[in-house]
């Protein structure tokens, strides 16, 4: 399960980036379709003249304003006419400038040659016509792009930086967990423990470095027992398990050196000693979204024996084996191993019976009391927030 998140992990970083250079590409063609320069609103056809109307224009009732005086200027003499005349000219030349000029406008069934209204967003603007400055090969970049547009990112090189920082979160996840131990370890302490995972054996050895405490280790029959024995009596012997897994040596080694006091005991001794810890620390195989885990076998008795003494249950794991699948078979996510280190083939074949080695057991969310990622410490029922920050809907089945 912890290959699928990783591979989980940069399918969301590659659809991440695509997304992004998809975003780039659509700027880079909406700028390459609109036009830069500014528009100015087109000039608007007048047939109406704009300079002042003679006495001969026609008035607004149909008759003609200068036949109008001249009938009313008979019988008078000649220097009074042209006094009236001209006072009238003026009074008339006040009120062409001020009105607006007429504006004639054709008729709606003929076509216009500007460019039709496409947005709806632009019905009361006026269209715009295509600056012939666009077009002009000056504002046009030797590679083909006009001024103003970005180049896309470089999709490959920055996947591979995606890929590289996973790579580094998991050659430093250990070391980030174990520096919140300290908060969590207390001096003459008694700490349960069960198989010897790496997290745990740095999760320890951090606080082990100012504290003096006491672990007992559980034995893990029947696939981890040997390499069990081996930690206490100082033996390591050849191994060919999980590399999750540290040498017996080593964690035998660097704890006892430190002044930790490591005990052996049967699997089913932890119910009776259950009552003398103050708190269990266990590795796992893989974090479910539901709060639950996926852990060595044996590790849900553990658990369940720590509840009824309401002894606090501490999980160390990376962000990168908590899963985004939530169990709703959960007998499909336990392997199982030879059934020979149960029961040997050496005592013959027995009828009316089959032998089965589990290899791994699922804990349910509310037997665990907190998880202690590179993250800092989160409760079961916060992990489903982490998912929903480090995975994608679409990447959760394959």
């Amino acid at each position: 399960m912890v290959v699928g998140n990783i591979v989980r992990r940069v399918l969301g970083l590659i659809r991440e980036e695509a997304e992004d250079g998809r975003e780039a590409e659509f700027c880079l063609s909406s700028d390459a379709g609109t036009d830069t320069q500014p528009h100015t609103p087109p000039a608007v056809e007048s047939h109406a003249t704009l300079h002042p109307p003679s006495l001969s224009t026609h008035g607004p009732h149909g008759g003609t304003r200068g036949a109008s005086l001249l009938s009313r200027s008979e019988g008078r003499d000649a220097d009074w006419e042209r006094g009236t005349n001209s006072s009238v000219r003026s009074e008339t030349m006040e009120r062409s400038s001020s009105r607006p000029p007429m504006v004639s406008y054709g008729s709606f069934a003929t076509t216009t040659t500007e460019p039709p209204v496409v947005s709806m967003f632009r019905l009361l603007s006026y269209p715009q016509v295509e600056s012939p400055q666009a077009r002009s090969p000056g504002n046009a970049s030797p590679s083909g792009r006009t001024r103003g547009q970005f180049a896309l990112k470089d999709f490959k090189a920055e996947v591979i930086d995606g890929i590289g920082e996973i790579v580094d979160e998991l050659s430093q996840v250990e070391d980030q967990i174990a520096s919140y131990a300290l908060e969590h370890i207390h001096s003459d302490e008694v700490i349960l423990t069960y198989t010897s995972s790496v997290t745990v054996h740095k999760f320890l050895s951090k606080a082990a470095a100012k504290r003096k405490f006491t672990v007992i280790h559980a034995e893990s029959y029947p696939n981890s027992h040997r390499e069990t024995h081996a930690v206490v009596a100082g033996r390591p012997p050849a191994r060919s398990g999980d590399e999750e897994n540290l040498s017996p040596e080593s964690f035998q080694k660097s704890l006892t050196e430190l002044g930790v006091t490591v005990i052996l005991i049967p699997d089913s001794a932890v119910f009776a000693l259950m009552s003398r810890v103050n708190k269990v620390i266990l590795g796992t195989h893989s974090v479910l979204a539901n709060g639950g885990l996926v852990s060595e076998a044996g590790t849900r008795a553990i658990a369940n024996a720590a509840k009824v003494h309401k002894i606090p249950v501490i999980v160390v794991s990376g962000i990168y084996k908590l899963s985004p699948v939530y169990p709703f078979d959960y007998e499909s996510l336990i392997e199982y191993g030879d059934s020979s280190a149960v029961l040997p083939y050496e005592a013959g074949d027995l009828e009316k019976i089959d032998v089965e080695n589990p290899l791994y057991d699922y804990v349910p969310a509310e037997l665990v009391d907190l998880y202690i990622t590179n993250l800092g410490g989160h409760a079961p029922s916060y992990l489903y927030r982490i998912v929903s920050d480090h995975y994608r809907k679409e990447d959760i089945a394959f």
